[in-house]
């Protein structure tokens, strides 16, 4: 066996160390799929960094005004996005055991069910807004600019849904590239628009966190508009038409669904709470926290992005009664996800206070922005461990195990470490001014420890192999 073999040896279900071919094969598998992912993951992340460093330019008070809709936009999608992560399981499962026209089936359901929830969020979020944000943390010096930004982006949230159930459907089947030419092309018009609307650039009027919300909005639009030109054109694996609702498509899809909601709603309240918990540090430390938070998003996504690979790929196995094949497609694709962090890991080292200067010239956020992405580092590998391992479970449609880690987690653990080391701690350490700053990323590298052993366990003992979605 060759040293490289030896270093990026895989084991099967049985425990059985692959053969040098298998093992290529896989690599060459999980890589073709998460490639797009990873690149589309990446760009989209510094896309929304970019969009941040533009709203920058209005002062600390817009940036954390904008970051706080953040939490509330993502309570609103958590229906459609457990929807969608259903769609993903119960279309791969499809796809391994050859049934294109269930995962068409699949697909159209899924479309009529989250366009009813896409109608109900957009109404929801237009006039709820002010109660969304104030939920999110919003005070005073930035609820206006808060609901504003909001109630505009509320708007798009139809197509949004739709752009997710395709995008989810696609991912499925292992056709990344198309999900990535997609949110990449929205991205860009979002950031063209961002550059004219927010200061008056061009010919565009200057209509600061207003015009950044219209350039979101529309971003969306088009990517809605893209992913259904995909889906009507002749040829694809799926195509568009009317449903009809069967028994064993809605079983499986409130099946993974009604955990993945439970999951969300979990990640949600706990970010909710570390979001009022960090407002009440102050503008200028939210301002921080949102900064390392678009760097922690690239983690994110790099990590989605093989993610996407192993759910698509564990599904597939399953699907096709391979259950060997599926325990080895999620060990390949948590030891590229470990490549991609130490990678992560090497840039954020070197150039930390240049990222910070990206986004802001006041030397107090550069300074906790700074401090803040030392935790960060610290915490790549087992961040991109459980980002994965967690894709790798869902194609399994093993979403309730995935619900209870987030609920012992990001809802209890976190946040408790969090207030812990933002208010008790800093004012038992005054001789430490950042310890409050750094607070959220300590207890993110607690946490992200704690659901990467839990995840690890879980695929060892591969219970996840004997899950049924029929």
């Amino acid at each position: 066996m060759s040293i490289l073999h030896k270093l990026l040896s895989v084991r099967d279900h049985e425990n059985k160390i692959l053969d040098q071919e298998q093992t290529k094969q896989l690599y060459k598998k999980t890589l073709s799929i998460a490639w797009p992912s990873t690149v589309e993951g990446a760009l989209m992340s510094i896309i929304s960094s970019v969009d941040t460093m533009m709203v920058g330019t209005l002062g600390a008070t817009a940036i954390a005004a904008v970051g706080l809709t953040s939490q509330p936009r993502m309570v609103m999608l958590i229906l459609a996005q457990a929807l969608c992560i259903g769609t993903t399981a119960l279309c791969a499962r499809r796809k391994g055991a050859q049934d294109q026209r269930g995962a068409n089936q699949c697909l159209n359901q899924s479309l009529a069910i989250i366009t009813v929830l896409g109608v109900i969020m957009t109404l929801a979020g237009y006039f709820g807004a002010e109660w969304m944000v104030t939920l999110g943390g919003a005070k005073e010096d930035t609820l206006e600019m808060s609901a504003t930004y909001f109630r505009i982006i509320s708007l798009a949230f139809l197509p949004v849904c739709w752009q997710l159930c395709i995008c989810a459907a696609m991912r499925s089947i292992g056709k990344t590239r198309i999900t990535m030419a997609t949110n990449i092309t929205a991205n860009l018009i979002n950031v063209f628009l961002n550059y004219g609307l927010i200061n008056g650039n061009l010919f565009f009027p200057a209509l600061g966190v207003k015009g950044a919300a219209i350039a979101t909005a529309c971003g969306s639009i088009a990517a809605s508009m893209i992913c259904i030109f995909v889906v009507l054109r002749k040829g694809g694996y799926f195509h568009l038409a009317l449903p009809r609702f069967d028994k064993v498509t809605i079983r499986g899809l409130a099946k993974v669904g009604s955990s993945s909601m439970i999951e969300s709603t979990c990640l949600r309240l706990g970010f909710l709470i570390l979001a009022r918990l960090i407002a009440g540090i102050g503008t200028d430390a939210f301002a921080a926290y949102q900064i390392v938070s678009q760097v922690t998003s690239l983690s994110f996504t790099l990590g989605d992005g093989i993610s996407a690979a192993g759910t698509s790929l564990v599904g597939q196995s399953l699907g096709a009664k391979r259950k060997d094949l599926a325990m080895a497609h999620a060990r390949v694709a948590k030891r590229v996800g470990l490549f991609a962090a130490l990678i992560l890991m090497l840039v954020i080292t070197l150039f930390s206070r240049q990222i910070a200067l990206l986004f802001t010239d006041e030397e107090q956020i550069i300074t906790g922005v700074t401090v803040s992405l030392y935790m960060v580092i610290l915490s790549m590998i087992p961040q991109n461990g459980r980002v994965v391992l967690s894709g790798a479970l869902r194609g399994a449609g093993d979403v309730k195990f995935v619900a209870v880690c987030a609920l012992l987690s990001v809802t209890l653990l976190r946040p408790v470490f969090t207030w812990f080391f933002c208010y008790p701690l800093a004012s038992w350490l005054p001789q430490f001014p950042y310890i409050a700053v750094m607070a959220p990323w300590i207890a993110f590298l607690i946490d992200s420890i704690f659901r990467d052993r839990l995840l690890s366990r879980r695929i060892r003992q591969g219970k996840w192999l004997e899950i049924r979605l029929d």
